[in-house]
This record gives structure tokens, C-alpha cells and sequence, in this order.
């Protein structure tokens, strides 16, 4: 599904990313973890076109995305959701995923929409619906709670279909309720959509209970892979970033 071949992307003399091989593969959920710097939010921005990597490859289903415009990599499937909520304030939810919609079809072409215009309303209708914002429809983005935009902003990837999600620590910024619900509903439409979720998280009893694989990256380079359980024990993970709270008992 998403395979990365040798990305590397360098700013001055610090190598951010270095040489990052891994493959996600269909319907995965993967959570991405690792000391600030380690590199994680630069490996999305490569990933998503924010960024032009210096080498490598980034292929979905074979095609290399790598270098290609974000919107260009938008449409051939790959969303991503922000760390800080990208919304529209003005707008409400419901306008904000039609506008969504609206904008990728102008973009792509009357000839190349993903969805004939009838759909478009059953398309935003059902994001509301599976992320639990079907009742806040006529509310502006502006009036929600910090969790429902940071929810909104997830609708906006998802509402353009996409293959892979990413999704740059979800949960940042909530209370430990709101946390937990975000992550539920995470959990709730990879479970339902059967799509292949890429998260960025620090919360490691999130990650341990919900991620049934790890990616640890440190100083732009992974350091290991595995499930919670690895990377538990893992003694180089322990002493690098999880220390002895969240790694395993001496």
C-alpha cells in the first residue's frame, strides 16, 4: 500500500529524516513515536507534499508520490489531519465538507471527480455521521470544542476518501476524557472504513492500548519496529525515549 524507499530529507547540515524505509500495508493502523526532533512531523510533511524529499521514494500502490504537489497527492488517496485543527471558523460543519468536496472535484476536473456532484451531500453526510458530528451540522467550526475540530479536521481528510489517513497527534491539547474519546473514534472509523491510519501520538498508554504496530524514529532515523509488547522491551527504545515509566520493569 504505502511503501517508503530510502527517504531522506536534510535542512542545512541536520539530517531530519535519514535514509527511512518502511511499508504500511493496507488497512494497517501504525502509530509513529519518538523524542521531539526525532523527526515525525517532517516524515508526514514528505509523505503529504509540504516537503520535497532530497532522495527516496514514497510509493502508494506503487506510484512514487514523492515530489508531487499536495494536491496532486490529495487525489491520488493520501489525507492527513493536523496537529492544530485546519478549519474554516466561519463556516459549519456541514458547508465545510461540502466546500471541501466542492474544492477537490474544481481541482481534479469535471472529468476526473471521485464523486458525481449527487453524491457529494450523501459523502458529507456520511463523515458526519461516523465521526459523531452529525447533530453539531449547522454549528460554525468556530463554536465547537477544541476535540469536535480537532474531529472536524480528521472529516475533512476523510471526506475526500482517501487510501492512507495520517494524522499528526490527534489528540493534542485535550483533557484526559476528550483524549480517550478522540482515540475511540480513531479506533471506531479504522475498524469501519478499513483504511490504512498513520498516527503521530506521545501519549504512550494511547499507543500501547491501540497501535498493533510502532515505528520509533530518533534522530531521523527508525530505530526500531514493532508491537507494543516489543518495543515495551525493547532496551534501546526504553533508554532513548520511553525511559523506565512506560518501558518494561528492570
Amino acid at each position: 500500500m504505502l511503501d517508503i524507499r530510502g527517504l531522506s530529507k536534510s535542512f542545512g547540515g541536520v539530517k531530519a529524516i535519514h535514509d527511512v524505509t518502511f511499508d504500511f500495508p493496507d488497512g494497517s493502523l501504525t502509530a509513529v513515536i519518538g523524542p521531539n526532533g526525532a523527526g515525525k512531523s517532517t516524515f508526514f510533511n514528505l509523505i503529504t507534499g509540504a516537503l520535497t524529499p532530497d532522495a527516496g521514494e514514497i510509493l502508494l500502490n506503487g506510484v512514487d508520490l514523492a515530489g508531487r504537489s499536495p494536491p496532486e497527492i490529495v487525489r491520488q488517496g493520501i489525507g492527513r489531519a493536523f496537529q492544530v485543527a485546519s478549519i474554516f471558523r466561519s463556516l459549519t460543519v456541514q458547508e465545510t465538507l461540502l466546500a471541501a468536496v466542492g474544492a477537490d472535484q474544481r481541482r481534479g476536473g469535471v472529468l476526473h471527480r471521485r464523486f458525481p456532484l449527487a453524491e457529494t451531500r450523501d459523502r458529507a453526510e456520511y463523515v458526519m455521521e461516523l465521526l459523531g458530528l452529525a447533530n453539531k451540522r449547522h454549528r460554525t467550526a468556530a463554536m465547537l470544542s477544541h476535540g469536535d475540530q480537532k474531529l472536524l479536521d480528521i472529516a475533512l481528510a476523510l471526506v475526500l476518501d482517501p487510501k492512507v489517513l495520517l494524522l499528526d497527534e490527534p489528540t493534542a491539547g485535550m483533557g484526559p476524557e476528550e483524549r480517550w474519546r478522540m482515540i475511540d473514534k480513531v479506533r471506531e472509523l479504522w475498524d469501519r472504513q478499513k483504511i490504512t491510519v498513520v498516527f503521530i501520538e506521545h501519549d504512550m498508554d494511547i499507543v500501547f492500548k491501540i497501535a498493533p504496530l510502532i515505528v520509533v524514529l530518533c534522530y531521523g532515523r527508525i530505530l526500531a519496529t514493532g508491537t507494543p509488547d516489543e518495543i515495551r522491551n525493547n532496551g534501546v527504545v526504553i533508554d532513548a525515549y520511553l525511559g523506565t515509566e512506560h518501558g518494561a520493569a528492570p
